[in-house]
């Protein structure tokens, strides 16, 4: 009765009964809220809550903060995302390295001084996003199903195709067949049924290094764990898609002086701070491990790119650099594929913009500029586009 009670009063709706297994994400964070209040907290610390929320989702969470405030609560909202702390903030502290760099009213600052807090100098927000005339489909994936880990249906009868100079962004909530997706389409995950061609050459269910070998590029979410191996310096990772390949290789040797020349050539172009590409790289922060990364996917000039979250935790001014040599690799031909749950991303970068829901494709707007969030809010929750045209 007292969870009932809470919930109304706060406008978080949850089934007392339900099992935490059988909730969305949105409503497993309502009910983390609901543990707090039921405890009588006084003061909430929110790390990246809205992350995994659709538009409605954190929405309603802001007006439940709001509410909490309102009500004596304190709120401790930590963010990445300057517009949700400008919108939600009463005052914001800033931290670079571990040290506060200053605390403003919001009412007193803008998106810009606080990015000067947070990197100790004047950054960008505009992206040099040029018009380009799509070419030719690269990437097609035709009615394919894949299984997620568990053996259960995760992405089921999807179709899509991605052409060149043309980044087709994909949203959704995490766990609807992103995932499952992205591994397909780069020869990481087998697919049960329907074909994945690249430049009119079936690739499904072959190896990885054939992925490679046609073109296909891999930017994961999981930097560490799947994009990089940790223990081996910045010159090993550098060439692990091509070491079987001359000049890196000779004969069954490799050659180190290149890929010495190589792997130093690419840290100056990507900005990697390091002090030396024999580092391993366990010791990087997260913005340059991500870049080293994104500098060997694409120092071969690839057919294709799937990049999944490339900006995620990143700075403001690594995000900055991340984006814009997405776009440079675009213009360059490449089809991209940009998995994103940062909405203002997906918008600002994407050329066609699709919206995916437990493994199928909810609609994909050809013109990214009418994709409000509410529409793609209401998408992510599954929707099919149609029906919100037809209500149009």
């Amino acid at each position: 009765e007292k969870i009932r009670n809470i919930s109304s009063q706060y406008g978080l709706e949850v089934d007392p009964d339900a099992k935490i297994w059988q909730l969305s994400i949105g409503e497993q964070q309502r009910v983390a809220i609901l543990q707090m209040l039921f405890r009588k907290a006084k003061v909430l610390i929110l790390d990246e809550p809205t992350a995994v929320l659709t538009p409605q989702e954190s929405l309603n969470l802001f007006k439940t903060i709001q509410q909490m405030t309102a009500e004596g609560h304190g709120i401790v909202f930590i963010s990445h995302k300057l517009d949700e702390v400008l919108s939600l903030s009463d005052r914001i502290t800033v931290l670079r390295k571990g040290e506060k760099t200053g605390t403003v009213q919001t009412s007193h600052t803008s998106k810009e001084e606080l990015a000067e807090f947070m990197m100790g100098r004047k950054i960008a927000f505009t992206i040099n996003k040029r018009s380009q005339a799509p070419g030719e489909s690269v990437l097609k994936a035709e009615k394919i199903s894949i299984l997620n880990d568990r053996g259960i249906t995760a992405v089921r009868n999807l179709s899509l195709s991605i052409r060149e100079r043309e980044i087709l962004g994909l949203a959704g909530i995490a766990g609807n067949g992103q995932h499952e997706l992205c591994e397909a389409l780069v020869g990481l995950r087998p697919v049960e049924s329907g074909h994945i061609i690249m430049n009119n050459k079936e690739l499904e269910n072959q190896t990885p290094k054939s992925f490679i070998s046609s073109g296909m590029r891999y930017i994961p979410a999981d930097r560490k764990g799947t994009g990089l191996v940790p223990n081996m310096d910045i010159k090993e990772n550098s060439i692990l898609k091509k070491y079987w390949k001359k000049p890196v290789a000779r004969g069954l040797l490799i050659n180190w002086k290149v890929v010495f020349k190589q792997a130093i050539d690419l840290v100056k172009k990507y900005s990697v701070s390091t002090p030396s590409v024999e580092t391993p790289v366990k010791n990087l922060s997260g913005g340059n491990l991500q870049k080293l990364m994104l500098g060997r996917e694409l120092s071969d000039a690839p057919k294709a790119l799937v990049a999944v979250h490339p900006t995620w935790g990143l700075d403001v001014a690594a995000t900055h650099f991340v984006r814009q040599q997405i776009l440079h690799e675009r213009d360059r031909g490449t089809a991209i594929l940009l998995v994103s749950e940062d909405l203002e991303e997906l918008l600002s970068l994407s050329d066609r913009l699709a919206v995916i829901f437990k493994g199928e494709i909810m609609g994909i707007f050809d013109n990214p500029g009418e994709a409000t969030p509410e529409k793609i809010g209401l998408m992510m929750a599954g929707t099919p586009l149609q029906f919100l045209l037809k209500e149009v």
